[in-house]
C-alpha cells in the first residue's frame, strides 16, 4: 500500500481545489448559472464526476488542446473518454460533417455512400456485415437481442466489472463470497431481475468461465478484451485463445465490444490478436466522436439473424431507432475510416504512448512509490498498486480514491488532464512529444509534493497556459 499520510493528501487537495477556484473564474460562474436549468448543473450528470471544486467548461477543443473559458489551454490525455481518440475535430472529419449537412442529415433511407462505409468496415475490424446504432449503448443491447433470438437461449455471461454501456442486463457485479449475480447498487431504478438472465465470472478465470458456459444456456459472452472500467486489466497470455475456444465448445457467442480497446492497433484487439469473433462493438471514437456505433458479425451469424428475423410477427423487432445510420453520421464514419483509422495514425499514437509510459515508469521506480502503469495500444493507466490487476477485486482491493482524486486535480490545475473516472492517459494523431513531456514534468511536480509535508495554504495562481 502507498505510505502517504492522510493529513498530507487533505493539505494538498485542499491547497488544489483553491488553487482552482481562484484561476478558473468563469468556470466558476458558469457553474452557478447552470445550476439553474440543468440537473447537478451540467447537461449530462456525469461531467461534475472531475475532482474540481466546478466542472470545468470548454470554450474550444481542437487536436490535443482543450481550452477553458478562463482561456487556459490543457493538454489533453482524455480526449473525451475515448471519443475524440483521433483527437478534437480533425480536418477531414470536421470537412465531411460540414458538406454534408448542407445536403441533409436524415431521412430513414441509406445514403449513397452506404456501400462503401460498408466495405470500409469490412476491410477496417475484419467482419464482413454491419449494422449500426447512435451509441455503443445501443449496438450492445441490439447484439444481446439478436444473440438470444438466435440462439434460443436466456443467459447473458459478463466479467466481473464489465461496462459496456447503459444496457440492463450488463449493469452486475459478482457476489465475492457466493459468486452470484448482484445488482450494481449505484444504478438507479432498478427492477431488472439480474441473477435470472446474467451470469458473472471473474476476468481471467479459465475455471469459473467453464463453468459458467457448460450449463449450456449461454446465449453470449459479451467482453471487452481488456477490463478498462476499473483502470486497465489485461488478458494474461493464452487466456484469450482458451476463452475463444469454450465459447465454440459450449455453442455460446462471442460478443467482443471494441469500444476502448481500438487503442490497440488498427483494425482493434481482436484483429490484431486473432480472437474472432461472433459479433464486434465499436462506439465513441469509431467515427470520430460524433455520435455513432456500429456492430459487425460474421456472415454465419448473419443467416442466423436472418432466420429468425423472418421466422417471427411482423412488427418492432426492438433492435434499432430511427436516427441510427442517419446521413450524417455515414459521412462522419467514411471520413473516420478513410482518414483516421490509417497505419500511419496508429504508428504515431503507438510510439508516443511507448515514451509516456516509460518515463512514468521510471520516475515511478525513482521516487520509489509501489505504483504501475498498464498499457494497451495508445491507451495506459496509472495504477496506484505495486503489480498489473489481474482481475477487478484485484483493483478494488487496492483502491487509492484520495489519492487518484488528488493526481487529477493537481495535474489539472498545471494544464492537464486525466480521464476523471480513473486515471487513464489515451495519446490521439494529433498528441506530441512536448504534449507528453508536459505531463511528465507535471507528474515529476505532484512526486516532490507527495513527499512534502503540507499545511493549507494561500490559493496559488494558474497562469493562462497552465
Amino acid at each position: 500500500m502507498n505510505d502517504l499520510a492522510p493529513d498530507t493528501l487533505r493539505a494538498l487537495q485542499h491547497t488544489e481545489r483553491e488553487r482552482f477556484i481562484n484561476s478558473h473564474p468563469q468556470s466558476m460562474a458558469l457553474a452557478r448559472a447552470a445550476q439553474q436549468h440543468y440537473l447537478f448543473g451540467v447537461p449530462l450528470h456525469w461531467m461534475r464526476d472531475w475532482p474540481s471544486p466546478a466542472t470545468l467548461f470548454v470554450a474550444q477543443a481542437q487536436g490535443a488542446t482543450l481550452t477553458c473559458a478562463d482561456g487556459v489551454h490543457y493538454a489533453d490525455f482524455c480526449l473525451g473518454d475515448t471519443g475524440a481518440m483521433f483527437g478534437h475535430s480533425p480536418a477531414p472529419l470536421a470537412q465531411a460533417i460540414a458538406a454534408q449537412a448542407a445536403r441533409g442529415l436524415t431521412c430513414m433511407l441509406p445514403a449513397t455512400n452506404a456501400a462503401t462505409v460498408g466495405e470500409a468496415l469490412s476491410d477496417t475490424f475484419d467482419l464482413p456485415m454491419w449494422q449500426m446504432a447512435l451509441s455503443a449503448s445501443d449496438a450492445n443491447r441490439f447484439v444481446l437481442r439478436w444473440a438470444r433470438a438466435i440462439t434460443g437461449r436466456p443467459q447473458l455471461l459478463v466479467f466481473d466489472g464489465c461496462y459496456h454501456g447503459a444496457v440492463d442486463d450488463t449493469l452486475v457485479d459478482m457476489d465475492a463470497v457466493t459468486g452470484g449475480t448482484l445488482p450494481r447498487s449505484s444504478v438507479l431504478g432498478q427492477v431488472h431481475n439480474h441473477a435470472a438472465f446474467t451470469r458473472v465470472v471473474p476476468f481471467n478465470d479459465l475455471a469459473a468461465l467453464e463453468a459458467a458456459l457448460k450449463q449450456g444456456d449461454v446465449a453470449c459472452l459479451l467482453a471487452e478484451p481488456a477490463l478498462t472500467n476499473f483502470g486497465l486489466v489485461p488478458p494474461e497470455p493464452g487466456y484469450w485463445a482458451q476463452a475463444r475456444a469454450l465459447c465454440r465448445t459450449h455453442g455460446a457467442l462471442f460478443v467482443c465490444d471494441e469500444t476502448h480497446t481500438i487503442s490497440t492497433a488498427l483494425g482493434g484487439y481482436a484483429r490484431d490478436h486473432g480472437l474472432e469473433p461472433d459479433f464486434m462493438v465499436i462506439g465513441k471514437a469509431v467515427a470520430g466522436g460524433l455520435p455513432c456505433a456500429v456492430y459487425g458479425f460474421t456472415h454465419a451469424v448473419a443467416e442466423r439473424m436472418v432466420q429468425a428475423k423472418n421466422a417471427a410477427p411482423e412488427g418492432h423487432s426492438g433492435i434499432g431507432t430511427t436516427l441510427a445510420g442517419n446521413a450524417l453520421t455515414l459521412a462522419a464514419l467514411q471520413a473516420s475510416l478513410e482518414h483516421l483509422h490509417t497505419a500511419a495514425n496508429y504508428a504515431h499514437m503507438i510510439d508516443l504512448a511507448t515514451v509516456l509510459e516509460q518515463g512514468l515508469r521510471g520516475r515511478i521506480a525513482a521516487a520509489e512509490q509501489p505504483w504501475t502503469v498498464t498499457r494497451l495500444g495508445a491507451r495506459m493507466e496509472l495504477q496506484f498498486m505495486p503489480h498489473t490487476p489481474r482481475s477487478v477485486q484485484d483493483v478494488r482491493d487496492h483502491a487509492q480514491g484520495e489519492l487518484e482524486a488528488l493526481t487529477h486535480l493537481f495535474m489539472l490545475n498545471r494544464g492537464v488532464l486525466l480521464t476523471p473516472f480513473h486515471s487513464m492517459m489515451l495519446i490521439s494523431p494529433a498528441t506530441t512529444s512536448d504534449d507528453v513531456a508536459r505531463l511528465l514534468a507535471v507528474f515529476d511536480e505532484l512526486l516532490v509534493a507527495l513527499k512534502t509535508p503540507r499545511v493549507p495554504q494561500a490559493p496559488a495562481h494558474a497562469s493562462r497556459s497552465a
